[in-house]
């Protein structure tokens, strides 16, 4: 068993308006009907996607993958307790919240709040109108996109997301930080998505680098570039990935959290074989800003 798509991300931010703002007028998702305790975004007919909540951590505060059903959602549960993880079944009132049928909560071996649901609710009578000039996400069967989580171990974290949560690995780049300074980053994937999740020890004080949303056009990716350079948030030019060959750039959030845009990412199928890279990018990706 395995895990299908990541679905849903909850975010704890100091600014709350601000990410209003970032996640609306700058990358264009829409904003969903209120929620007690949250701020939801919608990327396309669910419900909601990204949920920004109050809080003092500005950092990732759960992650939720989808499963087909509620047979499917207790498999895992019964593989998170053999492997001796921590499983609490979802209470009826957070269920709700999320919007699910029916869910599990349990954490990664650092610490992340992962769920793991089925039963997303559909909106499809209320159709996605971007905020901003988006064509549209990537979604559907690949999920709402990626993100890279920062461990302590990244071994450690590997045999959880493969052996665990049954994430396959797609690729490696040994990422060159410094003179003398190589850390691997590990590209994982659970379906067509070339990958959904990627694991790495970098210094970095949060639980992710970056997330990433898949666009459907370059010149989605053209004209968020222009609008948020005017705001200053750029932090790499447009640049092309030599791995999943994706054209995007990255941009700071209101807590720091980067954000890749991005369009044109190749697709992982069964006949996919496992490669290494020795850098990031074909091309571009060129920081704007000094590190730290």
């Amino acid at each position: 068993m395995s895990v299908e798509r990541l679905g849903y991300l909850g975010f704890a931010v100091k600014d709350v308006p601000a990410w209003r703002r970032f996640l609306g007028q700058q990358l264009g998702l829409m904003e969903a009907a209120a929620q007690p305790d949250a701020t939801c975004f919608r990327m396309d007919s669910r419900a909601w996607r990204i949920a920004v909540h109050e809080g003092q951590e500005d950092d990732l505060a759960y992650a939720g993958y989808e499963v087909a059903s509620a047979a499917a959602m207790e498999k895992m549960a019964d593989t998170l307790r053999k492997a001796g993880v921590e499983v609490r079944v979802g209470a009826e009132a957070l269920a709700r919240r999320r919007k699910v049928l029916g869910l599990i909560e349990f954490a990664d071996p650092f610490g992340l709040p992962l769920e793991i649901y089925y039963g997303g609710s559909e909106v499809s009578d209320q159709p996605f109108v971007a905020s901003a000039g988006v064509s549209g996400f990537l979604t559907g069967d690949q999920g709402i996109g990626h993100f890279v989580r920062i461990v302590a171990d990244a071994q450690v974290a590997l045999r959880f997301y493969t052996e665990v949560l049954g994430f396959r690995l797609t690729d490696v780049i040994d990422m060159t930080l410094a003179p003398g300074m190589v850390i691997p980053t590990y590209f994982l994937h659970c379906n067509g998505r070339h990958h959904t999740l990627a694991l790495a020890a970098f210094p970095v004080p949060k639980r992710i680098h970056h997330f990433m949303l898949e666009v459907k056009s370059l010149d989605d990716v053209g004209y968020a570039f222009d609008r948020l350079g005017g705001d200053n948030c750029l932090t790499t030019t447009i640049g092309r990935h030599s791995n999943d060959q994706m054209v995007s750039f990255y941009c700071a959030s209101p807590s720091g959290v980067e954000v890749e845009f991005g369009w044109g990412a190749r697709v992982v199928d069964a006949s996919w074989s496992v490669g290494r890279h020795d850098v990031p990018s074909m091309w571009g990706h060129k920081p704007l800003r000094a590190p730290g």
